[in-house]
């Protein structure tokens, strides 16, 4: 193959999901600027926001690497059904570590703007949201990658060519609607709104 032909189908893999990644960081921005209000109530929420985005990319893209270079190994069949063991493993893992980075980087806001002097939410809030969304962006994102890996490399495209910017547009979208959802979960149980 010639550098321009690697080149070529490179970019046919991979400008598909990069216009994806683009649409749907515009549809999270426009949630987050529809959360006026929870921003209010929650303050350090705003702070917590790119915290938990980061999360989910960093989180759930190494969960689309390492199923990218298990089916490149062979070691994982392109299938749901079944169930490996290996699989299940990784994508329990991944929610593990969505949970416990979400609740350390509430923590760590809340501390932060505490000795900032900053007005913040009692800990109880940030980390009851942080963890919520976390728990319901994580199982959707790895529900997302998972098929989207198999879908992809059943059709011959490259998983890793999908996964980044795979993850970044689902862990944005989701990321922003499902904070939505927990904040307002959150507040509601806390008698707020």
């Amino acid at each position: 193959m010639t550098v321009r032909e690697v080149a070529r189908d490179a970019y046919r893999e991979a400008l598909p999901a990069l216009a994806a990644s683009l649409v749907g960081g515009l549809f999270a921005g426009v949630v987050l600027s529809g959360m006026r209000a929870e921003l209010r109530a929650v303050p350090g929420l705003l702070v917590l926001v790119p915290a938990l985005l980061a999360t989910r990319g960093n989180v759930y893209g190494s969960l689309g690497a390492r199923i990218s270079t298990a089916l490149h190994q062979g070691l994982v069949e392109p299938r749901v059904r079944g169930g490996d063991e290996r699989l299940r493993a990784a994508v329990a893992a991944a929610l593990a570590n969505g949970l416990l980075v979400s609740s350390f980087a509430a923590v760590a806001v809340f501390a932060i703007l505490t000795a900032l002097g900053d007005t913040v939410a009692p800990l109880p809030v940030l980390v009851a949201t942080a963890v919520l969304s976390g728990l319901l962006s994580g199982v959707t994102l790895a529900g997302v990658v998972v098929t989207a890996v198999f879908a992809g490399y059943r059709r011959g495209r490259d998983p890793d060519t999908l996964v980044g910017p795979l993850v970044t547009t689902t862990g944005d979208l989701f990321g922003m609607l499902f904070l939505l959802v927990a904040v307002r979960l959150v507040l509601s149980a806390a008698g707020v709104i």
